[in-house]
């Protein structure tokens, strides 16, 4: 976690930014100050005009009314104007950490992504910005004022008695020591706060999109008592935290009563001594309440602050990840690959104590149809990882047409392939245009072609309105089986020189699949393809069948010379078809 002074550095980064609203804000705030520093002045003025019975001069009292009353207006416009500024200020600071935020997730490696729970980041972009924002808008809104009205008073109570002022700078170093020993300590309380704010996120975003699996496996009393856990651990955290903070202001509020005492006890010395005029004495008094009360306010500022820097070293942290290895400036640009590939020497692990792929080995000639067959954890959707380049080997290269896929553009390699997968990748929207994710440009009538050669077109003409049904997030609303038909349509909608087809068709029935697997045929001609199956008979006409187990291709060749290897291979044919 960055430290205070760090986080607050990039913060004065983003507000540079816009430094015109801070300048415009503080110039408001001094003008502000100084217009309602000179009330108490007529006040005492118009004190010094009705100072006995008889001895009142009204004229001379309406005149300072009106000046008081075209000072308040002014002063008035201005704090709006200045509170303009601190809103623009704040919230397009705002907007571009969360832009700079979502970016950064947008180039983060799948590693990061794959090791972080998905609330805790969402708890980091969402809350801890809206933490950032009120702290930075209370401070920009209370702090300057604050600090100028301090200044200001006491430069207008060393013009009028420099004796009493002496006593406020005197009293003023407790008020800061008690503001400065509290904010050290509510600091790290507020971080703690925020991290256990994301835990608890995290753990509501998992339950909510898991809500089936857990009452399935009747869980639900386990998962309450682990969230219980967590919302007692952040009440404690946030019970702290408050209590510092609210501790604050009592703690000023008592000397600044102090400051006013004093103030008014010499103030009432130096009066009777004619040292002051009775007027003067009550514009002090005022001064000296003045002075004290921006003590109040940005002890309070203090305190949220905290908790904004907390929030903020969090989105920052997020904001400074690595990202993922950027391209080389000559990176080439696969406009039509031909589809040959190759892995040489290829290690790979996601951990490093934890070995799975090492030095394998393959070549695949354009337009192949390569099969990836495996007991569960052997390595073969992380071929697939590596093949797309969500992940980097740790050792060897890969390369499609004989580039290094570290020197293509990520873009163009993955537009070169075309991906169905088991999990089913669909957002909320139309149908349509989850088909024409693939295809932005696609035209109605490529669409319904595509959805036809997937056999998806007869279920998407009974939803209630069609190619236009909207569908919840994930595809909710639709059986398992439909979301891999989208999948699959997609596919076809694009229509790439290479193909990865990993289970493609475990959710749909087995007429469905008698269809599909024609139409895959057909696709894939004269494209490379990479075929993940545990159903051993959509892969007999395979070109190349690779068995891997424990991260190693243990056998290779035609589904007829593997059987008559008598190998792992046809163990594992063999007791699928209880042989």
């Amino acid at each position: 976690m960055p430290s205070k002074t760090k986080t607050l550095s990039k913060i004065l980064k983003y507000i540079g930014i816009y430094k015109l609203y801070l300048i415009f804000s503080t110039l408001l705030a001094a003008a502000s100050v100084g217009l309602t520093l000179y009330v108490p002045i007529l006040i005492g003025d118009a004190v010094d005009l009705a100072v006995d019975k008889g001895l009142v001069d009204f004229e001379g009292l309406g005149v300072i009314l009106l000046r008081i009353a075209v000072v308040v207006a002014v002063t008035a416009l201005l704090q709006w104007l200045m509170n303009v500024c601190n809103n623009r200020l704040t919230y397009n600071v705002v907007r571009d950490v969360r832009r700079d935020a979502f970016a950064k997730i947008e180039i983060l490696p799948l590693k990061y992504i794959d090791s972080h729970p998905t609330g805790e980041i969402v708890s980091r972009v969402i809350a801890d910005v809206d933490q950032f924002a009120d702290g930075l808008l209370m401070g920009f809104t209370q702090l300057f004022t604050g600090v100028v009205t301090i200044l200001g008073t006491l430069g207008f109570m060393l013009s009028i008695n420099v004796g009493i002022s002496l006593v406020v700078i005197l009293i003023t170093p407790v008020s800061l020591f008690v503001a400065a020993f509290i904010a050290k300590m509510t600091f790290s309380m507020f971080k703690l706060q925020s991290e256990t704010r994301g835990e608890q996120t995290s753990l509501i975003d998992e339950m909510v999109g898991s809500q089936k699996v857990v009452q399935a496996f009747g869980r639900q009393a386990q998962v309450q008592e682990e969230f219980d856990g967590i919302n007692d651990r952040l009440e404690k955290c946030s019970l702290r935290a408050v209590f510092y903070s609210s501790i604050t202001n009592p703690g000023t509020r008592f000397v600044n009563s102090l400051v006013y005492t004093g103030v008014g006890l010499t103030g009432a010395i130096a009066a009777l001594r004619g040292g002051i005029s009775v007027g003067q004495l009550s514009c002090f008094l005022s001064y000296a309440n003045q002075y004290t009360k921006p003590f109040n306010e940005i002890s309070g500022v203090v305190t949220e602050l905290q908790n904004a820097l907390a929030c903020a070293a969090r989105i920052f942290e997020l904001i400074e990840e690595e990202p993922q290895i950027p391209e080389p400036e000559n990176a080439v640009e696969l406009a039509a690959p031909e589809g040959s590939v190759g892995l040489e020497h290829v290690n790979f692990s996601y951990e490093p104590n934890q070995r799975l792929i090492e030095d394998m080995n393959l070549s695949v000639t354009p337009g192949s149809r390569v099969a990836i067959v495996g007991p569960t954890g052997c390595g073969k959707t992380t071929v697939i990882n590596l093949l797309m380049r969500f992940y980097d080997p740790v050792s060897g290269r890969i390369t499609v047409d004989g580039n290094d896929v570290r020197d293509i553009t990520r873009g163009s390699l993955r537009r070169s392939y075309g991906m169905v997968l088991q999990d089913t990748w669909l957002r909320a929207g139309t149908v349509r245009d989850n088909i024409a994710m693939a295809k932005i440009d696609a035209s109605e009538e490529e669409i319904i072609a595509a959805a036809k050669a997937s056999h998806a077109h007869s279920f998407i003409k009974r939803l209630p309105q069609g190619y236009d049904t909207v569908i919840g997030e994930d595809g909710g609303g639709l059986s398992q089986g439909q979301k891999q038909l989208l999948c699959i349509t997609r596919v076809m909608l694009c229509l790439p020189p290479m193909l990865i087809l990993d289970e493609a068709t475990s959710s749909i029935d087995t007429r469905t699949e008698l269809r599909i697997q024609r139409a895959f045929a057909k696709m894939m001609e004269g494209r490379t393809s990479f075929i993940i199956a545990h159903r051993l008979s959509t892969i007999m006409d395979a070109d190349t069948i690779l068995v891997m187990k424990d991260g190693h291709v243990i056998e290779q060749g035609r589904h007829d010379e593997l059987l008559a290897k008598g190998g792992f291979y046809a163990d594992l044919f063999n007791s699928q078809y209880n042989i």
